[in-house]
């Protein structure tokens, strides 16, 4: 099951990397700043309650953001490309651990 999910994860990066880049009027800095500082907050607590759904969901949000506010970004070389990749899978694994363990744990209590 964990190599399926893995599967997944670095199918659904590959085509998310692949996407064009949106081509929206850059937004003003500080409203830019400040929005972004509330999502990566709230994308702390939801990785701090184990909430990987909603944690991607808001690191979704924060990357179109980040592409409406700064423009698109020059093409990523295939080194950065890969880096990225490989970051993103080891954080999908954590978390994927994080939750199997704490299901391990709602399991194991008694009732």
């Amino acid at each position: 099951m964990r190599r399926w999910l893995l599967a997944i994860a670095v199918a659904w990066a590959s085509h998310a990397l692949a996407q064009p880049a949106e081509h929206a009027k850059p937004v003003e800095g500080a409203s830019c700043e400040a929005e972004e500082a509330a999502l990566e907050r709230e994308m702390d607590l939801a990785r701090s309650r184990g909430q990987m759904l909603r944690r991607r969901q808001l690191a979704e949000t924060l990357a179109a953001l980040q592409t409406r506010c700064h423009g698109a970004e020059p093409q990523q070389s295939r080194a950065a490309r890969i880096d990225k990749l490989e970051h993103e899978i080891r954080t999908l694994r954590s978390e994927l651990e994080r939750a199997e363990e704490q299901l391990r744990d709602l399991r194991n209590e008694r009732p």
